[in-house]
């Protein structure tokens, strides 16, 4: 936890926190809305664990209500560049679906926040997907979205008797560079997240991934900079 719980009369809100700019962003965003946030973070055997401690800090720094870590080895699985032996790659975004796509993780991912949501009484899950400057990944999609929010009203107690769950998705139809100004607008310094797939051995972000490439563009489009360090 990044703070002791606090009696509010605030909505609580789970936000799924990676770590990365995106879900920083949602993050501030939900805060904004007068909710009183928690987060959930996911170590799921990762290549590296510099998003893991980004999402910590990110959680103090927006003094988060609460913060919690859940372990899911999905390297078990593999099947990912980003959670098996698969080099990431470097030659920008093609027309297909990329190896960094991790099998159904949003899928398991938002089932893991909407079980933490139903737990803590909260009726309200945001997620920083988005479907235009993005890798192409499905579970980013809005009809993606629509449907696990039906599939959690069935699914869960809450939604069974009445008091279903909204996903908040509110980067859903931004690009890149309207995620930096959000990013700017709110004071946040972009350091504080992690977006590189696939970073140096000193801690740099790569700057060629898909990732990286997109979060660059964005920032440059918005022509604001960028706090992170990049090998070039």
């Amino acid at each position: 936890m990044t703070a002791p719980e606090q009696a509010s009369s605030a909505p609580i809100a789970v936000v799924l926190l990676s770590g990365g700019l995106d879900s920083m962003v949602t993050a501030s965003l939900a805060k904004e809305q007068g909710f009183a946030v928690h987060a959930l973070s996911v170590d799921y055997g990762q290549r590296h664990r510099l998003e893991l401690s980004s999402a910590r800090r990110i959680a103090q720094r927006l003094s988060l209500v609460r913060h919690a870590e859940i372990a899911l080895d999905l390297r078990t699985f593999g099947g990912s560049a980003l959670t098996d032996a698969i080099d990431v790659p470097k030659a920008g975004l093609g027309e297909d679906i990329p190896v960094t796509y991790v099998p159904a993780r949003n899928l398991v991912f938002l089932a893991l926040t909407t079980a933490c949501a139903e737990a803590a009484g909260a009726r309200d899950v945001f997620i920083g997907v988005n479907a235009l400057d993005y890798s192409g990944y499905p579970d980013c999609r809005p009809e993606f979205i629509a449907s696990f929010a039906e599939t959690a009203r069935l699914g869960t107690k809450a939604g069974v008797e009445g008091a279903p769950f909204t996903i908040h998705t509110p980067l859903q139809y931004m690009t890149k560079a309207d995620i930096a100004r959000e990013c700017a607008r709110l004071g946040l310094d972009p350091s504080w997240s992690w977006s590189c797939y696939d970073p140096t051995p000193e801690g740099l972000a790569c700057g060629l991934c898909d990732s990286c490439r997109l979060r660059k563009k964005g920032f440059a489009e918005a022509g604001i900079a960028d706090s992170t360090r990049y090998r070039d």
